[in-house]
């Protein structure tokens, strides 16, 4: 029995991607008004969230494969400009968000602020050029069918 389909998964991971973006910007609130519960309880459903993220992304590509990028003109090297410090950050930040909330759980605060302070910015980034290369690939210059 089939779910969803392979087709509607880039639709998904945007969705997880904004969502996840929204999960760190509210915790990153929330802990500046030492709401320390909510802050936890938001990292961890953005954690939980960008895994079933990578799971669907993963599902998707391995069953599609590559999506081509039909724009041209300028808007080829934006789009894989974004792409690739997409990309890159996207790789990059796992061992960030894992040493961060590591800390965070054991409450290793002042380790935990140290490196946060680098993830937050990271993390959020790899969230939003997410959904803005889902949204460039998929509706500004989509490919044919």
């Amino acid at each position: 029995m089939q779910f969803i389909s392979i087709q509607s998964l880039p639709t998904l991971n945007a969705i997880l991607n904004a969502t996840s973006g929204v999960l760190i910007v509210t915790g990153f609130i929330l802990i500046k008004r030492k709401r320390i519960a909510a802050h936890r309880a938001c990292m961890i459903s953005a954690v939980i969230t960008s895994i079933l993220f990578l799971i669907s992304y993963l599902t998707y590509h391995y069953y599609h494969g590559v999506t081509r990028f039909a724009g041209t003109g300028i808007a080829r090297p934006v789009y894989f400009f974004i792409l690739t410090t997409h990309t890159f950050l996207a790789a990059v930040i796992v061992p960030f968000v894992a040493v961060t909330l590591t800390r965070g759980l054991k409450r290793h605060f002042v380790r935990h602020r140290k490196i946060a302070r680098w993830t937050f910015p990271m993390w959020l980034y790899v969230s939003v050029t997410g959904v803005v290369v889902y949204v460039m690939l998929y509706h500004i210059f989509p490919s044919a069918p």
